[in-house]
């Protein structure tokens, strides 16, 4: 970890504009669904791409990256994750918010945002984190602290009280000895929703999530159950429309689902049990859908092993057949639909897998690669400075061994990762890094 950190902190700067790299790529595919460019020219200043073609020239001086055996595609990006808690199955996970120090919790972020970026992921979107460890992880790598990919950050999530949300769900009355407030993730009515906007974005929020529906993971809640009514979740995006701020909202349940679209938020997270009703507004809106399919597969792997209270254990059970079912009605009914994975649930540095699981259940893989670049960047906002290999964008790239458009699994492999014109990985090899201990 610490030669990983001495890395970074070598990488080199946006004021490094004299120097071009040049990486020589066997074929290029580009995030934007154009078909691949063989024997591609990709050059980088700084931190930014600056031309990128079969037909460009490399300048004499330049510093050149042969990846000409290696098909080489941007940055990835998870719009779901959550990366400064434990893994789920981890130890006692449930309750390490009441024995781990915040300090804890940010260090193990820090570990996890490492394996992410290790992974192929220059971006992602963290939509839930206890004392805004995120917002601290965020600022940390942006400062160059430590290594990991580019952070939006949500600090914590809110909801009703009992709700999916609320960290003190299924606890005694008194184990904390206060009331929860939004920084225990509750916010109860159109008032305190307008006020849980303003008091997240106050301490470094880039985006909203709420809870409108329960979950499987809370003890107490039904898991497709309506939580904020319309009118709160309305309340919501308005104050963070005002703030220019987006709204992703957890709904696994069909009303929970339909009242979030009205409400105009920017994403629906999991998104469970559609109906055709559910898609046709979701179109309308424009909504995203943000499926999540590997904390479905990983949650069910836990029930068969045994290693989940009972409670979740049936919600999992009720909930996950219905996975595969909605994300091929959303896929044929042309939900926009971006790649994000609920890392957390699963062990941090598996994201790939969600390419795969994208394919299985029905898409080609050039639109799950399309889910996990250019499209998720759209959803982000950050369209303009990632997800595509476009001259004037971060220069966040990644390379595979092998052709993903034959087989997607490659994506599970990287071989290099670049993020912002630093190396982190190359030849399948990280300096510095090591697994023990990381959970």
């Amino acid at each position: 970890m610490i030669a990983a950190l001495l890395l970074a902190l070598q990488a080199p700067a946006a004021s490094d504009t004299g120097t071009v790299t040049a990486i020589r790529a066997g074929a290029v595919i580009d995030g934007t669904g154009a078909a691949p460019v063989k024997n591609a020219v990709i050059l980088i200043r700084g931190e930014r791409i600056i031309a990128v073609g079969a037909t460009v020239a490399i300048p004499a001086g330049a510093t050149v990256i042969d990846l000409s055996g290696l098909t080489v595609l941007p940055g990835f990006i998870d719009a779901h994750v959550h990366l400064a808690a434990h893994t789920l199955g981890d130890g006692d996970w449930q309750h390490s918010g009441l024995t781990d120090l915040p300090g804890q919790l940010a260090l193990l972020g820090a570990a996890h945002a490492q394996q992410t970026l290790e992974a192929g992921f220059t971006t992602v979107r963290v939509v839930g984190s206890r004392y805004f460890n995120d917002i601290a992880l965020r600022n940390a790598i942006n400062a160059g602290w430590v290594p990991g990919p580019r952070i939006l950050g949500a600090g914590p999530s809110f909801g009703i009280t009992g709700g999916h949300c609320d960290d003190e769900d299924g606890l005694r009355p008194d184990a904390t000895g206060h009331e929860s407030g939004v920084e225990d993730g509750v916010a109860n009515g159109v008032d305190a929703a307008r006020a849980a906007v303003r008091y997240v974005v106050k301490y470094g929020a880039d985006v909203i999530k709420i809870c409108a529906t329960g979950g499987v993971l809370s003890l107490t809640d039904s898991v497709g159950a309506q939580q904020y009514s319309e009118e709160e979740m309305r309340a919501v995006v308005e104050t963070a429309h005002m703030l220019s701020r987006r709204v992703a909202a957890h709904a696994h349940g069909t009303t929970g689902i339909k009242a979030a679209v009205r409400a105009g938020v920017t994403s629906i997270e999991h998104g469970t049990i559609l109906d055709s009703e559910a898609v046709a507004l979701m179109v309308q809106h424009g909504t995203w859908l943000v499926p999540t399919l590997m904390a479905g597969d990983q949650a069910m792997q836990l029930v068969e092993a045994g290693r989940l209270p009972p409670p979740i254990a049936a919600k999992a059970r009720a909930i996950v057949p219905r996975v595969q079912t909605s994300f091929r009605l959303a896929l044929r009914a042309g939900v926009k639909i971006a790649l994000g994975t609920d890392a957390g649930v699963y062990q941090h540095g598996k994201n790939a897998h969600e390419f795969t699981l994208m394919v299985r259940y029905g898409m080609t893989p050039m639109q799950s690669i399309e889910a996990g670049t250019l499209s998720a960047a759209t959803l982000l906002g950050r369209e303009t400075e990632v997800g595509s290999l476009t001259a004037g964008k971060f220069a966040d790239i990644v390379a595979v061994k092998g052709d993903p458009l034959q087989d997607i699994t490659t994506l599970e492999h990287v071989d290099f990762v670049m993020k912002g014109g630093a190396v982190f990985k190359r030849d399948g090899l990280v300096l510095g890094r090591s697994d023990a201990g990381v959970p």
